[in-house]
């Protein structure tokens, strides 16, 4: 092996000192130059990492360094997934694999060769002709395909976070010292080109995971100052779990969470299949919007009352398949008008929440729904931009607002008793 200054282990692979450049050969240094300045350049930029991926292969591949494979393993920061990799090979491209959250996922990484090099903070450089199958799980399928040199490198991110990169070949001398040394002098490069792109898929993912599409990308084009405001023409759809504090008394910080996700679980997919988003959760209730768009104005109206037709009805098959430990119900109101959202705080803790008028008086509308023992509610504002007859229901007075609004129902639903 290269005789070369021992890492500390868990130090950022960015950081380079320059000694990482001692063992390239001095014909490949330009080469080599020119591959850092790739990444640091068009390779940060490419629209998505399994390109640059390629790309990097691709280019080691020019200057003599025989990769027929290289794969990443990236930790992230996802709801529903732990890490992401993805594998390139030359007869093959590029594939991207996610890794749930859960045992399983971490006990493969316990038995693999990333686990090792995150250890001890050293590559770890296998001729797989000398290494036994059950030395890691992927040694066999190597083996399977050909490949005679293996090659692993820990990524360790300046946030602590700790992933890796891998390189293997066909070549029956496997991966020589000059190889090697180019590989360790790009290394630096990639994993800060590597970090900043999680940094930001991960930063945009997270945004629009707690505030929605519009506000995510209004946070991130800047608007965080406190007191701006974003209007909206649209249908708003509020919803809420009936009887939701006596159902859950006697639960445990978890079931009362479980309970709650498996509701969302049949209200949130109709609503972003019917292009709504939602903008706001509201303990045991959500706000979605649905946007007017060009024209069409019954567009908006349509979506919502589709959506909560479809909501109804998955609510209906989870109480029949037992998802819930008892029947749960819903309560949902239609409205249309303007939602508006914006920054409301004080000093350096700001939330970006749902306000407005029409936002009042949609959740008002919803408390109706008991009273009245209806599933689905909808304003006169909102029938009017829908054809066909709905079910008048007459007037209400709706707290806070000093007209009373005229309330309607769908045909497809029929009346049920209040609780």
């Amino acid at each position: 092996m290269l005789e070369r200054r021992p890492p500390t282990p868990g130090s950022p692979t960015a950081f380079a000192d320059g000694s990482e450049a001692d063992d390239v050969p001095f014909g490949a240094l330009q080469p080599s130059v020119g591959i850092r300045d790739w990444l640091l350049g068009e390779g940060a930029r490419m629209p998505n990492a399994e390109e640059m991926l390629a790309g990097l292969a691709e280019r080691l591949i020019s200057i003599g360094v025989p990769v027929d494979r290289a794969s990443t393993a990236i930790d992230t920061l996802h709801s529903e997934y732990a890490g992401v990799g993805r594998i390139w090979t030359r007869d093959g491209g590029t594939s991207v694999r996610l890794f749930p959250h859960g045992a399983r996922s971490t006990d493969a990484y316990l038995n693999s060769p990333f686990h090792t090099v995150h250890e001890t903070g050293e590559w770890l450089i296998l001729d797989l002709s000398e290494t036994p199958d059950d030395a890691y799980a992927i040694i066999p399928d190597l083996k399977a395909g050909g490949y005679t040199h293996y090659v692993v490198a820990p990524l360790f991110f300046t946030n602590g976070t700790k992933n890796g990169i891998t390189f293997a070949t066909r070549a029956p001398e496997g991966f020589g010292e000059d190889d090697i040394a180019i590989l360790r002098f790009v290394m630096p490069a990639l994993a800060a080109v590597a970090e900043m792109r999680v940094l930001n898929k991960q930063l945009d993912h997270v945004l629009r995971l707690y505030v929605g599409d519009e506000p995510h990308r209004a946070i991130l084009a800047g608007d965080i100052r406190r007191g701006q405001v974003t209007r909206i023409r649209s249908a708003i759809l509020f919803a809420d779990m009936r009887d939701y504090t006596r159902t859950s008394a006697d639960m445990t910080p978890e079931e009362a969470v479980g309970l709650l996700n498996v509701f969302f679980d049949c209200l949130v997919p109709p609503i972003e299949r019917e292009g709504g988003e939602v903008l706001k959760y509201l303990g045991d209730g959500l706000l979605a919007i649905f946007r007017e768009s060009g024209d069409d104005l019954g567009g908006a109206a349509k979506g919502a009352l589709t959506a909560a037709q479809h909501a109804l009805a998955a609510l209906d098959e989870a109480n029949a398949l037992h998802q819930f430990p008892v029947p749960v119900a819903a309560g949902i109101a239609l409205h249309h008008g303007e939602a508006a959202y914006g920054n409301v705080g004080s000093g350096s803790r700001l939330d970006f929440t749902v306000i407005g008028r029409d936002v009042n008086l949609a959740s008002r509308l919803a408390q109706l729904n008991r009273i009245l023992g209806e599933p689905l509610l909808m304003s006169k504002p909102f029938v009017d931009f829908l054809w066909g007859d709905p079910i008048p229901l007459g007037e209400h007075q709706l707290n806070g607002f000093a007209e009373p609004m005229a309330v309607f129902r769908p045909k497809f639903l029929r009346p049920r008793k209040p609780n």
